[in-house]
C-alpha cells in the first residue's frame, strides 16, 4: 500500500529544484501524482501531491528534511488522497482595473454560495494604450451540490458593476 503526501514548498528560485523534488521522489520509488508550481517574487513555490510505498514513507520525509539544508522549505501533510469531486465545476475569469480588495470581494461571494476555490491564478499587467495596472484573475471552481449557476452569474455580474471589472463564468464540460 502507499502513502500519500501533499508538500508545500518554498524556496530562493534557482535552477534544478524541480529535479532535486523529482529525484527526491524517484530515489523512494514514489509517483508524482500532480503539482502547481510557479516563480513568484524570486521564489520558487508550489504544491505537490506524491505518493511511495509504505515501507519507503519514513526514508522519503527524512530525505525531504534533508533538503531543507539546500534551502528548500518543505511542509509535509501526509495521509493525503484526491477526494471526489461532487457539484459542477466552473471557470471565473476577470479582469479590470487593479485596487485593493478585489480578490476578498470575489472570494466572500463565492464563500456565501458555497463555492469551493480549486484552482486560483492572478497577476498584474500594463493596459495596452493607458498604460494603468489591470488585474487579471481565473479560477476553476466547484459549486456544491445543488449550486446554480446562473444564480452565481447574477451575483458575480453585481459584483463586477461594484468594482468596475470584466467578470465570465462558465460551466465545464464534463462537470
Amino acid at each position: 500500500m502507499d502513502s500519500q503526501f501533499v508538500m508545500t514548498i518554498i524556496a530562493k528560485d534557482r535552477p534544478g529544484l524541480v529535479d532535486s523534488l523529482s529525484r527526491t521522489v524517484a530515489d523512494h520509488n514514489g509517483n508524482w501524482l500532480e503539482s502547481r508550481m510557479a516563480h513568484l517574487g524570486g521564489q520558487f513555490a508550489g504544491i505537490l501531491r506524491a505518493s511511495v510505498p509504505a515501507a519507503s514513507a519514513e526514508k522519503f520525509l527524512a530525505a525531504l528534511r534533508a533538503l531543507e539544508t539546500a534551502g528548500i522549505k518543505i511542509n509535509v501533510t501526509s495521509d493525503a488522497a484526491a477526494a471526489p469531486a461532487t457539484g459542477r465545476r466552473a471557470k471565473l475569469s476577470l479582469v479590470g482595473q487593479d485596487r485593493p480588495g478585489i480578490v476578498r470581494q470575489i472570494a466572500q461571494a463565492l464563500a456565501r454560495n458555497g463555492v469551493n476555490v480549486e484552482e486560483l491564478s492572478t497577476e498584474t499587467s500594463s493596459a495596452p494604450m493607458t498604460g494603468e495596472t489591470l488585474f487579471h484573475t481565473d479560477a476553476e471552481i466547484q459549486l456544491p451540490e445543488g449550486g446554480s449557476i446562473p444564480q452565481l452569474r447574477a451575483e458575480m455580474e453585481k459584483i463586477a458593476s461594484d468594482l468596475m471589472v470584466d467578470i465570465k463564468l462558465h460551466e465545464l464540460s464534463g462537470s
